[in-house]
């Protein structure tokens, strides 16, 4: 490839990268999606190409919709709940997340929440809420009507909140909270780490198969607390526990010998965790595990 087309490719990799993690809702394989992009821009004459931008987000993202069928087939065999695969967002590598909504559009709720969406959906709440692209650009880029992305935009809006509010909690209390969170559940303080949690809580753990973790969700305030009690309570050389920023929100992550071995994602209301997204399975920390090795 010649350097300009290489340089314009470039400039655009991070912006691709962000926009197939959101729909892929993982890291290796929105790497994999963005190499397939550059593939094809190499394969393509560009002098007939009017947008580069244009160009390359309607390849990703029709790539994305693609691989989301197969994916679709592979999670209904996966062992336990699936979850998205963390990232690391304090190096910026997601975009900027500098509001309230910036930071949902890639929490781990949310992302989660997005598997309830067909392809074609997905797509649409995407582009429209992430990168802010008009229902006309849209509708190019998907092969739709403005009407039809407008359409689809609502249905998957309504289908991904189902009515759930907004939290936004400042960092500096948040970060309190989930040290206290964290001592609570190292000392085997049932009592005091079930009040900071919702009477309707769930944690939801993602072993994959690969590592023993509870294969479905436990909910409630006092088996949650109960459950990570016996969690954090163990303790193994070379282990340490940081709270660090993952997917845009204050995380738990814990490493041996250096190496990322769970990510824990809160949902916090206020003084309490309503939700708990739980990564154990190695796949899905490779990615993590590789950032960590880069800064």
């Amino acid at each position: 490839m010649e350097p300009d087309g290489l340089r314009e490719f470039q400039a655009h990799r991070p912006r691709l990268f962000a926009l197939a993690y959101r729909m892929l809702g993982s890291a290796a394989e929105a790497e994999d999606a963005v190499q397939e992009t550059f593939l094809r821009w190499d394969g393509t004459d560009r002098a007939t190409i009017r947008s580069a931008e244009a160009w390359l987000t309607t390849a990703v993202v029709n790539l994305c919709r693609t691989w989301l069928v197969s994916a679709r087939a592979r999670r209904e065999t996966y062992v336990g709940p699936w979850l998205p695969e963390p990232v690391a967002t304090a190096n910026g590598e997601l975009g900027p997340l500098e509001t309230v909504e910036e930071r949902e559009l890639v929490s781990l709720a949310l992302l989660t929440a997005l598997e309830r969406l067909s392809p074609m959906e997905r797509a649409v709440f995407v582009l429209r809420e992430a990168f802010g692209y008009a229902h006309r650009e849209i509708a190019d880029m998907l092969d739709l009507t403005e009407a039809s992305s407008q359409q689809t935009y609502r249905r998957a809006g309504q289908r991904v909140r189902d009515g759930r509010p907004r939290f936004d909690v400042e960092p500096g209390h948040a970060r309190a909270l989930i040290e206290r969170f964290l001592a609570a559940a190292h000392s085997g303080d049932v009592e005091t780490l079930g009040r900071m949690l919702a009477a309707d809580v769930t944690a939801t753990a993602d072993g994959g198969g690969r590592i023993n973790a509870a294969r479905r969700p436990v909910h409630g305030a006092d088996r949650v607390a109960r459950y990570l009690v016996g969690l954090f309570r163990w303790e193994v050389p070379g282990m340490a526990i940081a709270v660090e920023e993952v997917n845009g929100a204050l995380a738990v992550v814990v490493r041996v010998a250096e190496t990322p071995m769970l990510v824990v994602g809160i949902d916090l209301d206020g003084d309490r965790a309503r939700a708990l997204h739980l990564v154990l399975n190695p796949d899905k920390l490779a990615h993590f595990a590789a950032a960590d090795r880069a800064s």
